[in-house]
């Protein structure tokens, strides 16, 4: 009784978690009909380090980070994965469609995967070409569709892409570093409050008040992402790699159908056969890395 209950709980958990992150780019979408994209970001940051700090160090007693080493690894940490990363994702969704958002973001393993081989000059695997390739064609057949129909332009697809390097970037770096006993929550608050802080500068040098109105489209995606994705999404995510790291990552080929439903649902974004064969290279690109992942354990 007790592991039926555990594998509900498991399977709502995925659920949940991909429906979450899938989630993301139609809410920042909806934030742009409001809002420039930096104040986005940097109201999402705000509110989603003060709930991970508050709760890491408030309501769980975590120690604060020590000394100039760790200090420095969580600002080029939260410079990577927060501010450059999400910082380019917001502006690239006012020219790209939710959907191929979602699915430029589910190919991030791919990406972690060949970046890494070739940052520390290991021998790349025909798999990995194989499902790097895949992932470029599926994503290119995906987005064709949307570029005569202004739901997509080459500039956004370019800066979606830039802002995927950035995070596999990030994602290789934190897989590489000690960081003693800080704690994952609190890891997660500083780099987001220091990456937020990066953006401040182009937030301010772009701003543009009548582009500016700070309604219920704002804070309902604003919230929305800070919380339900930053936060929930996030810890969802934890508690999945805890209980096996590589089922876990399966609830990564659920994302790009995810996105695209609720792309079409919230922003009436078009499907097709180019959407449909584009998701299922992309999945397939995914299944041959984590298969290989799977082995080389």
């Amino acid at each position: 009784m007790k592991s039926s209950i555990q594998r509900a709980g498991y399977v709502i958990a995925g659920t949940v978690f991909a429906i979450l992150w899938a989630s993301a780019s139609a809410a920042t979408k909806i934030g742009l009909l409001a809002a420039q994209p930096f104040m986005i970001a940097i109201a999402r940051f705000a509110v989603a380090a003060t709930v991970m700090l508050v709760i890491a160090h408030l309501v769980m007693g975590q120690r604060l980070p020590a000394g100039w080493q760790l200090w420095k690894r969580l600002s080029i940490y939260g410079f990577l994965n927060v501010g450059l990363y999400l910082g380019l994702y917001v502006v690239a969704m006012q020219n790209v469609s939710a959907g191929l958002g979602t699915l430029f973001v589910a190919t991030n393993p791919v990406l972690i995967t060949v970046m890494g081989a070739v940052w520390y000059k290991q021998p790349v695997g025909w798999s990995t070409v194989v499902s790097f390739m895949l992932c470029i064609v599926g994503m290119l057949l995906a987005s064709y569709p949307l570029l005569g129909e202004s739901y997509a332009t080459p500039a956004g697809l370019t800066v979606l892409f830039l802002s995927m390097l950035s995070y596999s970037a990030g994602s290789i770096y934190f897989a590489r570093q000690d960081w003693g006993e800080l704690h994952i929550l609190a890891i997660n608050g500083w780099q987001t409050l220091i990456g937020g802080l990066c953006v401040v500068p182009f937030a301010v040098f772009f701003h543009e008040g009548t582009a500016n109105t700070f309604d219920g489209r704002f804070w309902g995606a604003v919230l929305w992402l800070a919380i339900a994705v930053s936060v929930v999404a996030m810890l969802l995510w934890l508690y999945l790699l805890r209980d096996n790291p590589i089922k876990a990552s399966a609830w990564l080929f659920l994302c790009p159908i995810a996105g695209f439903a609720i792309a079409a649902v919230l922003m009436d974004e078009p499907l097709s056969w180019h959407t449909g064969v584009g998701v299922l290279l992309v999945m397939v690109g995914l299944y041959i890395v984590q298969r290989r992942r799977a082995i080389s354990r």
